[in-house]
């Protein structure tokens, strides 16, 4: 009843909305004090950092001459790399850029020379060696900037005080005895002070605001110079979802190999076993030939029914010829729900994208017949610009989720490794909605 009470009349809320403005707030708050630390600090680090590397690639290059310019030089990129390494742990902790750490280095051998070769073809060296020299007159300008703002913008707000606490520098407006009169500057000249003092409150709160956006130039440096760059990054991505594609297709490959020999390969087996039996029978019992014979063609049925859905399986006929919107309509109706089927597409995609999308949408379908206890579902496929859009929903159970080692997990890695993306949404008891995006013309980027 007291928090009720409390709620109602807007006791609890009084705080909340006595909070100071963020304009007000800034000067105060810790990220502000971090920021400016780290751009008082910034002054003797990068002296330090371009001290070492203009010193040690200026030493490496004039001894190129003789065999010590190289092992110099490349010795002076390492420690521009370890000085990258303390940046960007400083800016973790004060301006909380969290930079990943760049690619290590790619020796072809070992011993000396394979580290020496390394390190001078690594473009995160040279980075680092720029960082170096880029940094120190930024960090110059912005000390300059920083300090003057603050140490301006606090000595004029405090203008006031300085008359009350060094009375002998107020001159003759000063605080000054004569005899039991006292004159205060309060009196004598107060237009001068509200002023003064007025132009250092705007100097003071505009002064956080000011640091901050010096050091979102600091955050651009850090994290172009010294972190990973782009063209690494998509090489790392494109190696792991090289990895990723040959997985799949290993699996698809003993799928198929699976269902070749537990289905129509056995059943073929069986049915040459059983004409073999109909033909040493025909003389002597041509009725009972007769009926094996007419299993065996029942068996041909079913074999070739087998591998219709084998094909169907690898790449349905009906994509190829006809596009989504009748192939998806043909694996709605064999799910054990009503499906409703909306493909709402001018013109068709890649046959790469085309074929994924098939199968995504073939196993969500099945993931409903088999775990959902749906009564109904939807499947939805349009395009957004440059990428193509599916989502299937059902009104089942719920619970779906790719981190339970699922086959949506599965299915997950198989749109990244096209650059799609696979979004969840499947509260306990349901509904669930599944959306997948992918690219429409299967280029990545």
């Amino acid at each position: 009843m007291a928090t009720d009470y409390g709620q109602s009349y807007g006791f609890l809320e009084e705080p909340r909305r006595r909070r100071l403005p963020a304009g007000l707030r800034a000067p105060f708050e810790g990220r502000t004090w971090r920021e400016f630390g780290y751009v008082l600090l910034s002054l003797p680090v990068s002296i330090l950092l371009f001290t070492y590397g203009v010193t040690m690639v200026s030493i490496g290059a004039g001894l190129l001459v003789t065999f010590l310019g190289v092992p110099v030089l490349a010795a002076g990129l390492a420690g521009c790399r370890g000085f990258g390494a303390l940046e960007r742990a400083r800016a973790r902790g004060l301006l909380g850029l969290d930079v990943a750490d760049p690619e290590p280095l790619r020796m072809r051998g070992h011993g000396f020379l394979a580290w020496m070769g390394a390190v001078l073809k690594s473009g995160t060296s040279w980075r680092a060696l720029l960082y170096s020299v880029i940094q120190l007159p930024w960090s110059v300008f912005s000390f300059v900037v920083a300090v003057n703002f603050w140490a301006y913008g606090w000595a004029l707000l405090t203008y006031p005080l300085w008359f009350w606490l060094f009375p002998a520098y107020g001159g003759q407006d000063g605080l000054q005895l004569y005899g039991d009169e006292t004159h205060h500057i309060y009196l004598d000249n107060p237009f001068e002070i509200g002023v003064t003092a007025l132009v250092g409150l705007l100097f003071t709160l505009a002064t956080p605001w000011i640091v901050r956006a010096l050091t979102q130039v600091d955050r651009v440096l850090v994290h172009g110079l010294l972190g990973p760059s782009r063209l690494a990054t998509r090489v790392v991505e494109l190696e792991s979802d090289r990895g990723v594609v040959v997985d799949t297709a290993a699996a698809d490959l003993r799928r198929i190999e699976r269902d070749l020999h537990d289905g129509a390969q056995a059943r073929l087996v069986a049915l040459a076993m059983d004409l073999g039996l109909a033909k040493e029978k025909l003389t002597e019992d041509p009725e009972a030939a007769a009926r094996m014979v007419d299993e065996a063609h029942g068996e041909v049925k079913t074999a070739l029914q087998e591998l219709r859905d084998l094909a169907r399986g690898i790449h349905p006929a009906v994509l190829t010829d006809r596009g989504l919107d009748a192939a998806l309509s043909a694996v709605a109706s064999r799910c054990t729900v009503p499906v409703q089927v909306e493909v709402d597409l001018v013109e068709r995609p890649a046959p790469a994208i085309e074929g994924i999308a098939y199968f995504t949408v073939s196993e969500l379908l099945q993931n409903i017949s088999k775990h959902s206890r749906a009564t109904w579902a939807g499947v939805d496929v349009w395009r957004v610009e440059s990428r193509l859009m599916l989502q299937v929903v059902d009104n089942g159970v719920g619970g779906a989720d790719t981190a339970a080692g699922s086959g949506l997990a599965g299915l997950a890695e198989r749109l990244d490794a096209v650059d799609g993306i696979l979004v969840v949404d499947s509260p306990v008891g349901g509904p669930t909605r599944i959306t997948a995006e992918l690219p429409w013309r299967g280029e990545r980027g």
